[in-house]
């Protein structure tokens, strides 16, 4: 992780709550296609280390004979297991509160391990050389995220671009949309507003953001590849102002407890700027592309 920078349990805090309406969904083929690079067939086992409330697990539950989530945060395992009830996948479904570093943790060997955009929050090296131990021969590592040339350029499918269900608020626009695009800008310099310039991280600060180069750490754990598929986006979305404040209270560094006795206070700010911004209180967006990076357990 970030050099001078340490996990605490504080981190995601409260967003648990916020997550599913808040967050962007990720391509909706994004299963499909899973299943057909990776031969799903509704059989092995499914690990998903940093589940949140079980977004991806769920979304590939009938791809598998069992998935296990693991995540350290209370509030997300716990809408994780409230989810799979109401999916009716309970029976084949486990939720583990743990952090990644505490793995194995006695929890077997698995077919397919993914990270959705969690990785980043974790001892990397550790946690990569650990899950290649608990992956069978022939196991895969998926990797999966926003598209990130959509998200930086704001070019991307059906003209359109969006940020990925991990990313900030940066959302971006292009032409043709029935309504508003989301403030984003003045969204964010809010935040900075009550929170302070630098990004927060817990009870801690994140000044140059979360690392990146997954690819290095991955290869140094022995793992083979990475084989790159992007799901396309590009379908209309209308947001609501309500999920966008359900947005900003679902990341990391706007989480609810990080405005103390001041977050009715940021809400009520948020809530004007929406709608100053769009009137209607609706919002247009096109679905983000997501980005799957496949790296495979060396026979060896």
């Amino acid at each position: 992780m970030t050099a001078g920078w340490e996990w605490d349990d504080s981190l995601f805090a409260g967003t648990a709550r916020h997550y599913r309406r808040g967050r962007l969904p990720y391509a909706p083929g994004l299963a499909g296609a899973l299943a057909e690079v990776l031969n799903l067939d509704g059989r092995g086992r499914l690990i998903d280390v940093g589940c949140g409330p079980g977004v991806i697990a769920l979304s590939l539950a009938h791809l598998f004979s069992e998935i296990v989530g693991v995540d350290p945060d209370r509030g997300m395992v716990a809408e994780a297991t409230r989810e799979a009830a109401e999916q009716g996948v309970a029976g084949k479904a486990r939720w583990v509160r743990a952090r990644a570093e505490d793995l194995p943790a006695g929890l077997g060997t698995f077919d397919v391990a993914t990270f959705a955009q969690s990785f980043h929050w974790m001892d990397r090296d550790l946690v990569a050389v650990t899950i290649k131990a608990m992956l069978k021969t022939g196991g895969v590592l998926v990797h999966i995220s926003d598209l990130k040339t959509e998200r930086e350029t704001g070019t991307g499918p059906a003209s359109g671009s969006g940020t990925g269900p991990g990313a900030g608020t940066g959302m971006r626009i292009v032409g043709g949309l029935p309504h508003p695009a989301a403030p984003c800008s003045a969204i964010d310099e809010l935040v900075k507003e009550y929170l302070g310039p630098v990004r927060r991280a817990g009870r801690g600060v994140l000044p140059h953001g979360t690392p990146g180069g997954e690819a290095a750490v991955l290869s140094r754990a022995g793992f083979s590849g990475p084989r790159r598929h992007v799901v396309l986006g590009g379908q209309p979305l209308e947001r609501t102002a309500d999920d966008l404040v359900a947005g900003v209270f679902s990341m990391s560094f706007s989480a609810p407890h990080l405005f103390g006795p001041r977050r009715d206070a940021f809400e009520a700010d948020l809530r004007r700027l929406l709608r100053e911004a769009s009137p209607s209180g609706r919002f247009s967006e096109r679905q983000p592309s997501t980005e799957i990076f496949i790296w495979r357990k060396d026979p060896r």
